[in-house]
């Protein structure tokens, strides 16, 4: 089973939005250092149920609306289950440096989910 681990905001601007929920609900949202522009956005303690995500540009995303991800075993083995029942690949696989690898697809109702398999050494 495939948990829902993480979920992005697309904003055309990253730092206005972060501000907005900082202020509105609380968050802790911190630029994150890798090699993309990309907002980490803690939503509550780690000790309660809940889920933290990240605010991206638009310009970056292959999709409006926000995103759910969803982690998965492997990637590899997901995208082709996905595919032969009906859905499609948005997005391919590609690696999050230090985190692991991630893919979007679109399911038979066109919405778009991402996929999550944690592997730090993903380069």
């Amino acid at each position: 089973m495939s948990r829902i681990v993480h979920f992005e905001i697309p904003a055309e601007k990253p730092e206005q939005i972060a501000e907005f929920y900082k202020k509105t609900l609380g968050w802790d949202i911190l630029k994150w250092s890798g090699p993309v522009d990309y907002w980490l956005v803690g939503t509550g303690p780690e000790d309660k149920p809940g889920i933290n995500g990240g605010i991206a540009r638009k310009q970056d995303r292959p999709s409006s609306g926000i995103l759910v991800t969803a982690e998965v075993v492997s990637v590899d083995e997901a995208l082709i289950l996905i595919v032969a029942s009906g859905g499609s690949i948005v997005v391919p696989k590609q690696a999050i440096p230090g985190v692991g690898w991630q893919a979007h697809f679109r399911d038979p109702e066109g919405n778009v989910i991402g996929l999550l398999e944690y592997n730090p050494g993903a380069k």
